[in-house]
């Protein structure tokens, strides 16, 4: 999986976020000084009261250090994605308009990427060179909102849907529903409605949510047009003006995000009582799933981190306090250690494990939010890396390394294939030939016995087309492969923790 480190491109592969640390208004989009708790004007309250009933708060103090900082541990991990996605959300959304440029949009408008991050791009770590990116945040608190798109013909794309928890709750697109046009009727938890004649429900466990659509161009100018012209069709229009002449409020600015911070190191830079607060009025607001969280629910109530309440740090044991000072750099480091264990090494190739779907695996779906916010289900896509060669060195761009696949061995997807080469950094590498990335759109030349050999290198080896070269930095560099719609019969890279079909190794040659 990739690591986005900054908003939404953040991502937007693995994109995929910023920081909150003090109250920001939802409805009005205006910061406040301290956290403002949902009235029941503002929030579910019956969510809110089923939680709350699980537990009454059992006073802290009758907490050792140790059993309240373990507490505090599995609380920040569990609350980690739904603060991402508020930060990220508050970020996306201070700005006026849809803006292309920063890839920002106001709440419940979408913003359409034109073309791809050019090679000297740095805002983000791991930019994508296949999809253009089309990305909004929806409230559906006050009514559902209705998305559609037009026919897209034989055009690989995929407009997945999260909930504020960033659990996948629909995949429109060539996989799911094929090329032709939609119109989506995405509803709250409390909506009880009617749903219009031609509409798709998508029924949101939160009332707030985010779409990251991805559409596939080769990279021409001709191609992209092609693109611009679908993305004039994606709508987003409240249902109440679904038919009807529909001009989006002008968006807000002022917000404490922009799209220049990272989301992670900002959730590190919290103090408890900043990051539990914001925890506590987001789960007010999009609850806890139950039954399902009843027992992280439970233990967080022991510590005073209940939905819709203030969380009263100061009012904890001093010795209390201390023990959950450094309960963030804990977390983070458990995060950083799940990247290293949570896939699978073959070939020198990290295999991510599964993503969008997390049940109870917490751990799991804070280390996804924290280096790969808005990921997509593995159905739709994996994304193995390669640091290292077959046996274990580091990829160097002044040796000279060939992959190869046999005849009818290459990645088996239903959508398409890359290779994208970065530096050490996960950056793009700026080139002569501004090459990128190595796919069958690149007219690939195949050996006379129907295999296939790529190869990376600072230099192009002697007698090898430009066609199957890939160029490399003279330092240590990365490859990320990408496979959008993995078949799912073998020979197949699902499931991603026991693939039929395995990546293989990159030879050093030379």
């Amino acid at each position: 999986m990739n690591q986005p480190e900054k908003i939404l491109l953040n991502l937007l592969f693995f994109t995929i976020a910023a920081p909150l640390i003090f109250g920001y208004n939802h409805q009005a989009n205006v910061v406040s000084a301290l956290p403002e708790y949902p009235t029941k004007e503002t929030v579910n309250m019956t969510s809110i009261e089923e939680t709350n009933k699980i537990s009454t708060v059992a006073k802290a103090a009758t907490l050792t250090p140790e059993e309240a900082q373990k507490i505090a541990i599995q609380a920040y991990t569990y609350g980690y994605s739904l603060v991402t996605t508020e930060i990220t959300r508050l970020a996306f959304t201070n700005t006026t308009k849809p803006n292309p440029a920063t890839l920002q949009a106001p709440l419940n408008q979408i913003v359409n990427q034109p073309a791809y991050p050019p090679a000297t791009y740095k805002g983000v770590t791991a930019p994508n060179a296949d999809t253009l990116y089309s990305v909004g945040f929806i409230d559906v608190s006050q009514e559902p909102m209705v998305f559609s798109y037009p026919d897209m013909g034989k055009r690989f794309f995929l407009f997945p849907i999260y909930d504020a928890w960033t659990n996948v709750i629909s995949v429109p697109g060539s996989r799911t529903t094929g090329g032709q046009a939609q119109t989506l009727l995405i509803t709250g938890p409390s909506w009880r409605g009617e749903v219009p004649f031609g509409m798709t429900q998508v029924k949101s466990p939160t009332n707030n949510l985010f779409i990251i659509g991805r559409v596939y161009a080769d990279g021409t100018a001709s191609d992209f047009a092609k693109v611009h012209g679908l993305q004039k069709e994606f709508n987003l229009v409240p249902l109440s003006q679904h038919g009807k002449s529909y001009t989006p409020p002008t968006g807000k600015t002022g917000g404490p995000y922009t799209p220049k911070d990272i989301v992670r190191d900002l959730i590190l830079n919290m103090s408890p009582p900043e990051y539990f607060n914001l925890m506590a009025k987001q789960m007010a607001i999009d609850p806890p799933t139950l039954p399902r969280d009843q027992a992280v629910v439970e233990k967080m109530a022991k510590l005073g981190i209940v939905p819709g309440q203030p969380f009263r740090f100061d009012q904890l044991d001093p010795k209390v306090q201390e023990a959950l000072t450094g309960v963030g750099e804990t977390v983070l480091e458990s995060l950083e250690a799940w990247q290293k264990t949570g896939g699978k090494i073959i070939n020198g190739w990290s295999i991510p494990g599964a993503a969008g779907s997390y049940s109870t695996d917490y751990l799991a779906r804070a280390a996804i939010s924290a280096f790969g916010w808005g990921a997509n289900l593995p159905q739709d896509a994996v994304y193995p890396t390669a640091k290292v060669d077959g046996t274990g060195q580091s990829l160097v761009g002044n040796n000279v390394y060939k992959m190869h696949f046999k005849k009818g061995e290459t990645p088996p997807v239903d959508g398409f294939w890359s290779i994208t080469m970065y530096d050490e950094e996960f950056y793009f590498y700026p080139n002569p030939l501004n090459k990128l990335t190595l796919s069958p759109r690149d007219n690939l030349q195949y050996n006379t016995d129907g295999s296939l050999d790529l190869y990376f290198s600072h230099q192009q080896p002697q007698g090898v087309p430009e066609s199957n070269w890939l160029p490399a930095p003279q330092e240590k560099f990365i490859l990320m492969m990408r496979l959008y719609w993995p078949k799912e019969n073998p020979p197949s890279i699902l499931p991603p923790n026991n693939p039929s079909w395995n990546p293989p190794g990159i030879e050093q040659i030379k």
